[in-house]
């Protein structure tokens, strides 16, 4: 077992198997609030952008959805005539330092697996960086009116005029603990100072355990697609793939989440889980190269240069009830001050 396996248990199990950890939890709690206290003191100060700034984040490390959600906002921004701008961390790459503009043939070992994604699902420009204020200036410079930030609700150097916390609705906050005793970056108490949540649930995800107070509340359901051939572009159904044994990978922040959708999709599978961000290295694929693979579209974006003829992505798909993705989107148009263009909410 892995240490990202080893940590999922952890966070996700009895809340008594962190008790060692706690002191260290509480200490990461006080840094916590004498970072924002010295926010709202004024002591460090937040810096705005030329644009308006839409935060999509969330309170838990890793596997919430929130990619594929900052993705169907910012598609959805654009089908109201917006020029978008995705700015996010860029991890797992290693051009960190400053700001970088990622397209479509961007190497993900070099700005990371989340950027690239990004730039292949058409935003009008993606900057990865480590300073997101810095990031964010760059994607208004590029002609972007609007900055969607994937990830950075607890990056509060950069201003934003909008939050929104992506929360699994099935695993919550797991043992609702602090790092390193559980998986939380804040306390779960932040939901109620965001202006939007967007829960997520899966095909296959159980019932919900998290049901927050305060602000617009969405659920968000994520679904498995077709699946997509690395090589030739080829697309199929799941169910094409039913009555063999597949090789799942995924490099995620929760894979099984991906393995039980291809179960649920009646497939017969041998997970391969990945640490999130974790670089495939062709020589060491638990699996013959002539295997039959079915991988996260996060994970095929590193495979492109040594992808074999039967290796496939899997689609994601977002999709939220056409009233609640109304009322998040007049919501976001309002506080950000921008023009409604359009009326498309597919």
């Amino acid at each position: 077992m892995n240490l990202a396996s080893a940590l999922q248990r952890l966070w996700y199990g009895p809340r008594w198997a962190s008790l060692p950890l706690w002191p260290l939890a509480w200490l990461f709690r006080a840094v916590v609030a004498v970072r924002r206290g010295l926010y709202r003191a004024g002591v460090l100060q937040a810096e705005r952008v030329a644009v308006p700034v839409v935060v999509v984040g969330n309170l838990t490390v890793g596997g919430t959805g929130k990619t594929p959600v900052a993705a169907w906002l910012a598609r959805q921004l654009g089908l109201r005539g917006h020029h978008v701008g995705v700015v996010l961390r860029g991890y797992g790459g290693r051009s960190v330092a400053g700001s970088r503009v990622v397209t479509p043939d961007s190497d993900p070992a070099e700005v990371g697996d989340e950027a690239v994604l990004h730039a292949l699902r058409g935003p009008k420009v993606v900057v990865a960086g480590a300073d997101r204020v810095a990031a964010a200036r760059r994607a208004a410079e590029a002609g972007a009116d609007v900055v969607v930030c994937d990830d950075g609700l607890q990056h509060l150097r950069l201003a934003r005029d909008f939050e929104i916390a992506v929360v699994d609705a099935a695993r919550g906050f797991g043992n609702g603990q602090l790092l390193p005793a559980g998986p939380l970056r804040e306390p779960s108490a932040r939901l109620e100072r965001v202006d939007a949540v967007v829960l997520t649930e899966r095909q296959a995800g159980g019932a919900a355990r998290v049901v927050p107070r305060g602000p617009l509340t969405v659920t968000a359901r994520l679904q498995l697609g077709d699946a997509i051939n690395l090589v030739s572009a080829e697309r199929r159904p799941l169910e094409a793939f039913r009555g063999r044994t597949v090789q799942a990978v995924a490099g995620i922040g929760h894979p099984e989440a991906f393995f039980d959708g291809l179960r649920a999709a009646g497939l017969a599978v041998e997970p391969h889980a990945l640490a999130d961000h974790a670089a495939l290295d062709p020589a060491t694929l638990p699996f013959a190269a002539g295997a039959t693979v079915l991988m996260t579209e996060k994970d095929a974006v590193k495979c492109r240069a040594f992808a074999g003829a039967d290796w496939w992505f899997v689609e994601l798909a977002v999709g939220l009830d056409r009233a609640a993705a109304g009322e998040l989107l007049a919501l976001i148009l309002e506080r950000a001050g921008l023009t409604r263009a359009g009326v498309n909410l597919g």
